[in-house]
């Protein structure tokens, strides 16, 4: 069985690999935020159903990626909150 010191280092580890995944998560948010406004400039004008449901779908995908960022943060807070109390 770990000792507490080795468990908590062990979800210290963990945690950081989270806080990577979160910096994915806000690099790939800013990217889609680059490829809307691409999208927007270059069919600028256009009424093409297409068009919008491109730009609705990328809207999702930013809001998809908000709500694991969301999730992640409530697992760090659980996580710390656990180790708080061993």
């Amino acid at each position: 069985m770990a000792s507490v010191a080795e468990l908590r280092a062990a979800v210290e580890a963990a945690l950081q690999q989270v806080t990577e995944g979160q910096q994915a998560i806000q690099a790939a948010k800013e990217k889609l935020g680059e490829a809307q406004q691409s999208l927007a400039a270059a069919l600028d004008g256009s009424a093409n159903d297409a068009v919008g449901a491109a730009h609705a779908s990328l809207s999702h995908a930013e809001q998809q990626l908000e709500d694991g960022f969301n999730a992640t943060v409530a697992a760090v807070e659980q996580a710390h909150t656990y180790t708080a109390s061993l």
